[in-house]
């Protein structure tokens, strides 16, 4: 795959075909209350469907309900060992540096304004952590899982944003293309793959080229299911570079809903952040991941932890080290982490009831040993950007 300007054009305009005319055909019959009964019936997989459903609807969830036939289930186990080794650093990057990613293309964080998408900041955080762990989870892609449905789900969302915000001219589609166009939604998917894995390798994380692939392996699959076109999408992480860098020259920049919503984010992490101390901690961190420009552009205040983090790499590098000599070390640094991460999503719920189960346990169906080789550690491709 070749990124160009004329293709990116091409993805500007192209939506999720088959979540449209699910959406395009009950609002237009009126059927806002089917709309709704889809959207609460898809809860876990395998479960009957609901009656009265009309035929585009009941073929949409059928269509939907399997993953692509090409996935590699090794490859997924191996994403999954990736996942709970590091569970804790990946959501330090989801939350600062992924998300502050998405703020810092500005039809991007227009669009999360004018759907009021953070009216509750914490919940779309809380949303994006809990969806990579229904990912993970062993039996993700089996009847009761909920991983499929929470995808059925964002689908129809995402067709239904797109219905309205252009039925009501409230979205300049020949500025700003599509709403939740292709380009946008393999955009997001490299934020939430490739950034991550740049910023842990930011931050000192020892990761393996295997650990590495496995993990932007599964974020395709993820695409694949929500209804990425996966004749443009990058299949591999040189391609997956090249996209990212034509369309971060293509996009970002500053814009006032961008900043309000960093400020937002902050907001959200200094109330979790126990008391007021380390509260700059916040800011440093995503000034360190996503750079001094893009931070600039988000109003990220400057602090004094601008410096302090940057020895954050060598302590989580003696971390690290001490977790691949010692299996005691590893035990207590693994419980940690799985401990940190249940503290951050009942934080950011406000204390509510997530399903947020990590196994301790991994299925060992596929003959993937249990423990990914951290030697010939992973460096990311190389960038344009500077």
């Amino acid at each position: 795959m070749t990124c160009t300007e004329a293709s990116m054009d091409a993805l500007r305009q192209a939506g999720d075909d088959l979540a449209d005319a699910v959406v395009a055909e009950l609002f237009e019959r009126g059927e806002v209350g089917k709309f709704n009964t889809l959207m609460r019936y898809v809860s876990t997989a395998g479960a009957p469907l609901p009656d009265g459903l009309p035929d585009v609807a009941r073929e949409y969830l059928q269509a939907t309900s399997v993953p692509p036939a090409w996935v590699d289930w090794g490859e997924m186990e191996k994403a999954r060992l990736f996942f709970i080794d590091n569970n804790v650093h990946i959501s330090t990057a989801l939350s600062f540096a992924s998300m502050p990613a998405c703020y810092v293309v500005p039809h991007i964080a227009k669009l999360l304004s004018a759907t009021h998408g953070l009216s509750y900041p914490s919940r779309r955080m809380a949303e994006t952590g809990q969806f990579t762990v229904y990912l993970m989870q062993p039996d993700a892609f089996e009847a009761g899982s909920r991983f499929i449905p929470a995808a059925q789900k964002v689908r129809l969302l995402h067709a239904s944003i797109r219905h309205h915000l252009k039925r009501e001219n409230r979205w300049d589609t020949a500025a700003m293309g599509t709403p939740i166009c292709q380009e946008d939604m393999i955009g997001g998917q490299m934020f939430f793959s490739l950034l991550v894995l740049d910023s842990l390798h930011r931050l000192g994380i020892h990761m393996s080229v295997e650990g590495a692939e496995a993990y932007f392996y599964a974020w395709r699959v993820v695409g694949a299911i929500l209804g990425i076109d996966q004749d443009a999408a990058p299949k591999s992480l040189e391609e997956a570079r090249q996209f990212l860098n034509l369309y971060m020259i293509r996009h970002m920049g500053p814009s006032e809903e961008g900043a309000h919503l960093t400020r937002q984010l902050i907001d959200l992490y200094e109330e979790v952040v126990p008391g007021t101390l380390f509260d700059p901690i916040v800011s440093a961190l995503i000034r360190y991941l996503i750079g001094d420009t893009c931070a600039d552009w988000l109003q990220v205040p400057r602090t004094p932890w601008d410096t302090l983090v940057k020895t954050v790499p060598h302590l989580l590098g003696v971390l690290e080290t001490i977790e691949d000599r010692s299996p005691l070390g590893a035990w207590a640094l693994d419980r940690l982490g799985h401990l940190t991460s249940i503290f951050e999503l009942s934080a950011l719920t406000r204390g509510r009831v997530m399903h947020y189960a990590i196994p301790e346990q991994l299925k060992k169906d596929f003959g993937v040993s249990g423990t990914l080789r951290r030697t010939d550690r992973w460096t990311p491709p190389a960038t344009a950007m500077s």
